[in-house]
């Protein structure tokens, strides 16, 4: 009998307490029903407004934006842009992935595949000097003196001093030799 004692003791004390927080809770009629959702703020908030009410946000452009950026406000392209205004896709993943399989393709010494693939590398990357050093040894496969030459200036021009600089400076001059003695030779 003496262990039930001190259980009924704390189990009404619980009780107790329990009963206490249930008094003190809103009464229904007041608060939402209980699939209701809860009230909102009947103000909108819109564009410069804050969420403490308190502070604004000034979306206003700066006093001298005029003068310092006098096209900023014109849509209509010039004449000597054209009509076309197009955003080429920056993806330097694709444009890695398209340079391996050109690689494959070129160990395959199927060039023209190569070729299409390093140039759908330069459209995601324009600049990419491995594209452009692996498209001017595609082209010089294909015997298209032209397109490789200039294809292994960009590599030049944006790494000046790289890997393969040395390769695609005596493929230029390679080139260039092979186009002069074509061009002196008479045809018949």
């Amino acid at each position: 009998m003496r262990c039930w004692r001190p259980i009924l003791l704390v189990c009404l004390m619980v009780g107790g307490m329990a009963a206490a927080q249930v008094e003190t809770l809103p009464s229904s009629q007041n608060g939402p029903g209980q699939n209701q959702a809860p009230p909102r703020d009947d103000q909108p908030h819109g564009a410069g407004v804050s969420s403490s009410r308190d502070t604004r946000i000034d979306i206003s452009p700066p006093a001298d934006d005029a003068k310092n950026h006098p096209n900023s406000t014109t849509s209509i392209p010039s004449e000597d842009e054209g009509d076309v205004q197009e955003m080429h896709p920056w993806n330097p993943h694709k444009a890695a992935k398209d340079i391996e399989v050109g690689d494959f393709y070129f160990r395959r010494k199927n060039y023209r595949a190569a070729v299409d693939r390093y140039q759908e590398a330069l459209s995601y990357k324009p600049n990419d000097a491995m594209a452009n050093f692996r498209l001017g040894e595609s082209f010089e496969k294909l015997d298209q003196t032209d397109e490789a030459a200039a294809h292994y200036q960009p590599y030049l021009k944006v790494l000046p001093h790289g890997p393969y600089a040395k390769d695609a400076e005596k493929a230029i001059q390679k080139l260039t030799e092979k186009n002069e003695a074509s061009q002196s030779v008479p045809k018949p």
